[in-house]
Protein backbone atom coordinates (compact mmCIF):
# COMPACT_ATOMS: atom_id res chain seq x y z
CA UNK A 1 0.00 0.00 0.00
CA UNK A 2 1.03 3.65 0.35
CA UNK A 3 3.99 4.55 2.49
CA UNK A 4 4.53 7.62 4.64
CA UNK A 5 7.09 9.03 2.17
CA UNK A 6 4.44 9.01 -0.58
CA UNK A 7 2.04 10.92 1.68
CA UNK A 8 4.67 13.61 2.22
CA UNK A 9 5.09 13.81 -1.59
CA UNK A 10 1.35 14.55 -1.96
CA UNK A 11 1.14 17.20 0.78
CA UNK A 12 3.81 19.86 0.39
CA UNK A 13 3.05 22.39 3.15
CA UNK A 14 0.18 24.03 5.02
CA UNK A 15 -0.95 27.43 3.75
CA UNK A 16 -1.37 30.07 6.44
CA UNK A 17 -3.08 33.15 5.02
CA UNK A 18 -5.99 35.30 6.09
CA UNK A 19 -8.36 33.30 3.87
CA UNK A 20 -7.01 29.98 5.19
CA UNK A 21 -7.48 31.17 8.78
CA UNK A 22 -11.11 32.05 8.02
CA UNK A 23 -11.60 28.57 6.52
CA UNK A 24 -10.14 26.96 9.66
CA UNK A 25 -12.96 28.50 11.70
CA UNK A 26 -15.33 26.29 9.68
CA UNK A 27 -13.29 23.12 10.28
CA UNK A 28 -11.23 23.30 7.07
CA UNK A 29 -7.45 23.21 6.66
CA UNK A 30 -5.60 24.44 3.54
CA UNK A 31 -2.55 22.63 2.14
CA UNK A 32 -0.33 23.14 -0.88
CA UNK A 33 -0.33 19.78 -2.66
CA UNK A 34 1.43 18.19 -5.63
CA UNK A 35 -0.06 19.37 -8.92
CA UNK A 36 -0.61 15.80 -10.15
CA UNK A 37 -2.36 14.59 -6.96
CA UNK A 38 -6.10 13.88 -6.93
CA UNK A 39 -8.74 14.18 -4.21
CA UNK A 40 -8.68 10.52 -3.00
CA UNK A 41 -4.87 10.68 -2.66
CA UNK A 42 -5.09 13.93 -0.69
CA UNK A 43 -7.78 12.50 1.61
CA UNK A 44 -5.74 9.34 2.27
CA UNK A 45 -2.55 11.34 2.94
CA UNK A 46 -4.20 13.74 5.43
CA UNK A 47 -5.93 10.88 7.28
CA UNK A 48 -2.68 8.87 7.47
CA UNK A 49 -0.37 11.72 8.49
CA UNK A 50 -2.61 13.53 11.00
CA UNK A 51 -4.89 10.73 12.23
CA UNK A 52 -8.13 12.61 11.50
CA UNK A 53 -11.30 11.84 9.53
CA UNK A 54 -11.77 13.89 6.35
CA UNK A 55 -15.28 14.88 5.29
CA UNK A 56 -14.49 16.54 1.93
CA UNK A 57 -11.61 17.78 -0.24
CA UNK A 58 -11.92 20.78 -2.56
CA UNK A 59 -9.02 21.71 -4.84
CA UNK A 60 -8.02 24.76 -6.84
CA UNK A 61 -5.12 25.38 -9.21
CA UNK A 62 -3.56 28.83 -9.29
CA UNK A 63 -1.71 29.52 -12.52
CA UNK A 64 1.82 30.93 -12.13
CA UNK A 65 2.36 34.59 -12.91
CA UNK A 66 4.83 35.91 -15.46
CA UNK A 67 7.45 37.96 -13.62
CA UNK A 68 10.82 39.51 -14.45
CA UNK A 69 13.88 37.97 -12.81
CA UNK A 70 17.03 40.11 -13.34
CA UNK A 71 15.54 41.59 -16.48
CA UNK A 72 14.67 38.17 -17.93
CA UNK A 73 11.06 37.18 -18.31
CA UNK A 74 10.36 34.21 -16.04
CA UNK A 75 7.32 32.34 -14.84
CA UNK A 76 6.30 31.25 -11.36
CA UNK A 77 5.18 27.67 -10.92
CA UNK A 78 1.52 26.62 -10.89
CA UNK A 79 0.24 25.87 -7.37
CA UNK A 80 -2.49 23.43 -6.38
CA UNK A 81 -4.30 24.08 -3.08
CA UNK A 82 -6.48 21.60 -1.23
CA UNK A 83 -9.20 22.80 1.13
CA UNK A 84 -9.65 19.79 3.43
CA UNK A 85 -12.87 19.81 5.46
CA UNK A 86 -12.63 17.68 8.60
CA UNK A 87 -15.36 15.68 10.34
CA UNK A 88 -16.87 17.18 13.51
CA UNK A 89 -14.50 17.00 16.48
CA UNK A 90 -11.32 16.60 14.38
CA UNK A 91 -8.70 19.36 14.31
CA UNK A 92 -5.22 19.88 12.88
CA UNK A 93 -2.86 22.43 14.43
CA UNK A 94 -0.91 23.77 11.44
CA UNK A 95 1.18 26.16 13.55
CA UNK A 96 3.34 23.21 14.70
CA UNK A 97 5.68 21.33 12.36
CA UNK A 98 4.72 18.13 10.54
Amino acid sequence: MSTKAEHYDVIRKPIITEKATMASENGAVVFEVAIESNKPQIKEAVEALFGVKVKAVNTSITKGKSKRFRGQLGRRKDVKKAYVTLEEGNTIDVSTGL
